[in-house]
């Protein structure tokens, strides 16, 4: 299989192309050259800047497939089909389940639950904006291909060199043991897809040429943001007690903290019939806790510093920040 990534050095990009790579595909990529320079040194590399519309690198070529993972709002992905016009076999749009209407969701809903309306008006990517561009992506991407076009709907992503923080904070939070403060119910669902999955499932619905919408959530069994957090210590060898705090002054998105329940327990059952794998959650926080290790713990951009946990802590305790 010829591939073109739109986007493939990245995070979830990354996972695709290592995925490909192993079934034997024959992977170009298409970027800005900025990210994982060092990455896929033997790959064809084609340089261009969907911000700027350079897609000039695209104009000879042909390909079975694309997989676009760099398109966030119409512009660029209608660039990109319009450059690649009919030299491209199918073509998969890796969108989100931001898509989804945020109310009347029901505890199972599939990929036949309603969209969020389309928007076409900004390119600003904040909370409100974001899923209805990618609704407005998947619609363009069905318009143009039609039967040749596939639209993976990931939820929260989480595995080696992701850059969000999101699962990470809580597999470095509860290697260091102790105490936990969660601004939110450890009762709480969670769905979190491997990155390996999900580039599975990817390359799997490529090789099958399989039209139509996935979900790609996990893990495979139900689990609580309490017990994803005790996993996380169980696999660093610590204990944690986990303190429900005041979401009050807390940051608006606490890493996988959510109010609305059913987002967090969509049916995968799609998927999963379509060559979903399922990594289990103690892989994943083990590879996630080495790869953090490995470059040096950064700081986080999620989730409370030390000394903040330690001043919520204290608030809820009643006394003094720093006890």
């Amino acid at each position: 299989m010829r591939l073109l990534v739109l986007g493939g050095t990245s995070f979830v990009g990354r996972a695709v192309v290592e995925d490909a790579l192993r079934t034997g595909a024959d992977v170009t990529l298409f970027g800005r050259g900025r990210t994982g320079a060092d990455l896929f040194p033997g790959l064809t590399r084609l340089v261009g800047d969907r911000l700027t519309d350079d897609y000039s690198a695209l104009g000879d070529g042909s390909w079975d497939a694309v997989v676009d993972v760099s398109g966030y709002v119409p512009r660029h992905v209608g660039r990109a089909m319009d450059a690649l016009g009919d030299r491209v076999g199918r073509y998969l749009f890796i969108s989100s389940n931001a898509v989804y209407r945020r109310s009347g969701v029901a505890p199972g809903a599939d990929e036949d639950t309603p969209r969020r309306t389309p928007v076409r008006d900004t390119e600003e990517l904040v909370e409100e904006t974001y899923g209805p561009l990618k609704v407005a992506c998947e619609d363009d991407v069905m318009a143009r291909y039609g039967s040749r076009a596939t639209v993976v709907r990931p939820g929260k992503v989480a595995g080696p060199h992701d850059p969000s923080d999101m699962f990470t904070y809580w597999v470095r939070r509860a290697a260091r043991g102790g105490r936990v403060a969660l601004p939110g119910d450890p009762e709480q669902p969670v769905q979190i897809v491997d990155s390996r999955d999900l580039a599975r499932l990817v390359v799997r619905l490529l090789a099958d040429d399989r039209p139509g919408a996935f979900n790609a959530v996990g893990p495979a069994e139900p689990v609580t943001l309490g017990g994803l957090i005790r996993t996380c210590a169980r696999v660093a060898g610590t204990r944690v007690e986990i303190v429900p705090v005041s979401p009050e002054g807390v940051e608006p998105f606490f890493p996988l903290v959510r109010d609305n329940w059913p987002t967090q327990q969509r049916s995968s059952a799609r998927s999963r019939a379509a060559g979903l794998t399922a990594t289990p959650l103690e892989v994943t926080a083990a590879d996630v806790l080495a790869w953090d290790r490995e470059r040096g713990e950064p700081p986080l951009r999620s989730g409370f510093t030390p000394e903040e946990e330690r001043a919520v802590l204290a608030r809820h305790d009643g006394g003094p920040a720093g006890n």
